[in-house]
């Protein structure tokens, strides 16, 4: 398979070396007590290296001091018979094991090895995984390949036994990408499979075929660049999302919304406990901007109304930020029914951060034909919070006695 092990650490940062030296000796850079990340490439038809390892390697050695080990297993990833790599995947991972096994004689421990797979390579950290018996630390699947791998029982793919934590991020699931869950916790952005950004034209050559299962590779790295948060809301489906069924974490009241990317792992125990509870795969979706660093940025506003007045319509709402400078909001709402004193959540995407909020704009309407110029409906109490930063949070208008909207 001519598999190289290259390592990377803050001391070397731009030149690898190689992890073993002739005489099988270890790197003296490989520190055993450090957390290791290992990355693995996936199918290269054309042998050429990944166009994003580079600034993933400076990324990864800005944000935290560790081992990074690239795997590079060209040599059998670069056929045009993509069934060919799909076999060698297992190849490889024999022979990954023989690697970790010196790697443990010489103090190195499974819990602290982070496999980072793309597309071929979640598989392949799976399969590596599999040797182990579920004994790695992490395992994250960038957008796991779908071809060949799609509605293969769990020993034929990458699967949350694989390790003791186990994150997926699907960005191409009706293309390269595989569409079930596979994880402890699987990630939808944009629903998995249209990624905003993206070239919607064929002619726009390889970047048309490839952007979207790419996109899960950037993500994961803009987690790491941002201080935005990629907050997540578990969901049955992109649909009800979308539909604003799913506003609250209240299974993660402790920890709040998961969040996609590095920090992840911080929701580990309460994602075993819903195992352990016999919960149905925790799947998480969230919308993201179509430029870097991708992140959204998320608000609630809570509604509290005197009557029964406002029927079978909807809230809109925008924020006024500390210089005055008025933010949209995309809404996720259904049609509600505001009953009296009876609290509606609705959640809301802005494209912009707004760390205080000076004033909120109210829009109410109702879906009937009769028209409306100064109807009145009595507010109670109006409040907007931050999902993406819960720590941070306002409440205005505790008392709003009238407000007034139009219907349509």
């Amino acid at each position: 398979m001519n598999i190289v092990l290259m390592l990377y650490t803050r001391n070397s940062r731009s030149c690898a070396e190689p992890l073993f030296e002739q005489d099988n000796s270890l790197n003296v850079n490989f520190n055993t007590s450090k957390k290791t990340v290992w990355i693995i490439h996936g199918y290269r038809p054309t042998g050429s290296t990944p166009a994003w390892l580079q600034n993933f390697l400076k990324v990864l050695l800005t944000y935290e001091d560790l081992n990074v080990i690239v795997v590079d297993w060209n040599r059998a990833a670069t056929t045009f018979l993509y069934s060919r790599a799909v076999k060698n995947t297992r190849k490889v991972a024999a022979s990954l094991g023989i690697y970790i096994q010196t790697l443990l004689s010489h103090g190195a421990s499974l819990d602290n090895f982070h496999f980072i797979g793309m597309s071929l390579g979640a598989h392949l950290s799976g399969f590596v995984g599999k040797i182990f018996q579920g004994q790695l630390g992490r395992i994250t699947g960038l957008d796991p390949a779908g071809p060949r791998f799609s509605g293969q029982p769990y020993n034929q793919r990458l699967d949350y036994t694989d390790a003791k934590f186990v994150d997926v991020i699907h960005s191409d699931t009706d293309g390269l990408g595989i569409n079930e869950p596979l994880g402890h916790i699987d990630f939808y952005p944009n629903g998995g499979k249209k990624q905003p950004g993206c070239p919607t034209s064929i002619f726009s050559g390889i970047a048309y075929i490839k952007c979207h299962h790419q996109r899960a590779v950037y993500l994961f790295m803009a987690s790491l660049e941002t201080t935005c948060h990629f907050i997540s809301f578990p969901c049955p489906s992109y649909k009800d999302f979308q539909a604003g069924s799913c506003v609250d974490c209240d299974d993660f009241k402790e920890k709040s919304c998961p969040r996609l990317g590095n920090k992840a792992e911080r929701w580990k125990n309460a994602l075993k406990e819903r195992k352990e509870k016999r919960f149905l795969r925790t799947t998480v979706f969230l919308d993201t901007t179509g430029t870097r660093p991708f992140c959204s940025y998320y608000f609630v506003l809570s509604i509290t109304v005197l009557d029964n007045s406002m029927k079978n319509g909807f809230i809109t709402f925008k924020l006024l930020n500390q210089v005055g400078i008025v933010e949209e909001s995309k809404i996720y709402e259904k049609n509600r029914s505001f009953y009296h004193l009876k609290e509606v959540k609705i959640l809301a995407q802005f494209s912009n951060d707004v760390r205080s909020i000076s004033g909120i704009g109210l829009g109410y309407f109702q879906n009937s034909n009769q028209q409306c110029s100064q109807c009145s409906y009595n507010i109670h109490r109006v409040m907007v919070q931050s999902i993406t930063y819960q720590e941070r949070w306002s409440s205005m208008a505790e008392n709003y006695h009238e407000a007034y909207g139009h219907r349509r």
